[in-house]
């Protein structure tokens, strides 16, 4: 190919490449944090638990999101999608976190399927104060879990993800937990004079 006279070459994506796995999922890299290997093996492996329950915890908020009915539609429409941006967030904070651990960060949502402790949802629609009950439930396995997992790596001396799981997991989850039970108090809109 030519343009005004001198030659062009044009670059080309190569298609189709494969290559070997250079870090096995389950294992750390040793990185200069002055953290034991021990410390950030056990740490991504509790940091990976919660990850995949997370990402889990983003899916059914944007299912809820798409499928929620009734006269709060509009207004639940808008706070799930607000929460699942949020889980969204907190999914991408944990997995940079496994990898500033020199570990892996589980990613494909078969291998998610798999350590998951959240329950499948039925596959189809169903009732939104169940909807808003079932991610209730799947915030406090969160919660369990993430409570558990900062006084373990505290223990391991790893500071800086126990302040992470406190910080992003445990108080956008408290608070997005509240949110949701609000929704679930049994109080009329309007109170009758009497």
């Amino acid at each position: 190919m030519t343009t005004n006279g001198t030659r062009t070459t044009m670059s080309q994506p190569w298609l189709h490449q494969h290559g070997r796995e250079i870090q096995p999922f389950g294992t750390v890299r040793q990185f200069p944090l002055s953290l034991s290997y021990e410390a950030r093996m056990y740490s991504c492996q509790r940091l990976n638990r919660l990850l995949a329950d997370t990402q889990i915890l983003y899916a059914h908020y944007k299912k809820h999101h798409w499928l929620v009915r009734g006269q709060t539609f509009y207004q639940l429409h808008l706070l799930l999608d607000r929460h699942a941006d949020e889980q969204l967030a907190v999914v991408d904070t944990i997995a940079e976190r496994v990898q500033t651990l020199g570990g892996v960060a589980i990613g494909d949502p078969r291998h998610v399927a798999e350590i998951t402790a959240i329950p499948r949802p039925p596959d189809g629609v169903e009732e939104v104060p169940a909807m808003l009950s079932r991610l209730l439930e799947e915030h406090e396995v969160i919660l369990a879990e993430a409570h558990n997992a900062a006084a373990r790596v505290a223990d391991q001396g790893d500071d800086g993800t126990s302040d992470l799981i406190v910080s992003d997991i445990v108080r956008v989850g408290e608070k997005q937990a509240w949110f949701l039970a609000e929704h679930l108090v049994d109080t009329p809109l309007v109170r009758s004079g009497g």
